[in-house]
């Protein structure tokens, strides 16, 4: 019996790392259908092809995954600019920390407690699965934690 419960225990062992992986980069399908909330502002196109066709009060989030904040043609706020200035690269972590509560999240990053966002919804749940859906339209691996791993390193 003994010998029966540190093979049960050496298995869930290793089967803890690849749940919490799955858990933490979320579910693309299911974000499919939570970015519904998020298409009245936002758009995921390029310039031959339309994949969700939504507002244009946010920023086109096509190839969002590895791309440095407000780097694209859009007129950002002046607090999310300077995260991008800062080095802010867009993963499917931070992302679906930004989402969660945008002005936190800035305040946070950029160490300013008078920092603002001009993206005022709040995405409670399942941020991290909208992450990984919109990590399907990026040409960037969908790692998570790249600004992480890059502090690491250094």
């Amino acid at each position: 019996m003994t010998r029966l419960a540190s093979i049960a225990a050496a298995l869930l062992a290793l089967a803890t790392p690849a749940l919490a992986e799955s858990h933490a980069t979320g579910d693309a399908a299911k974000g499919e259908k939570e970015f519904r909330k998020c298409k009245s502002c936002h758009q995921i196109a390029t310039d031959d092809e339309t994949f969700v066709k939504g507002g244009r009060t946010g920023p086109n989030l096509h190839g969002v995954i590895g791309r440095q904040a407000a780097s694209t043609d859009f007129r950002y706020g002046n607090d999310l600019a300077a995260a991008g200035a800062a080095g802010l690269v867009w993963d499917t972590t931070n992302l679906a920390e930004y989402a969660e509560d945008p002005r936190a999240f800035l305040r946070a990053y950029l160490d300013d407690s008078s920092a603002k966002s001009k993206m005022t919804f709040k995405m409670r749940k399942n941020s991290q699965d909208v992450a990984a859906f919109l990590a399907t339209f990026s040409d960037a691996p969908a790692m998570e934690d790249t600004a992480r791993d890059a502090q690491a390193s250094e």
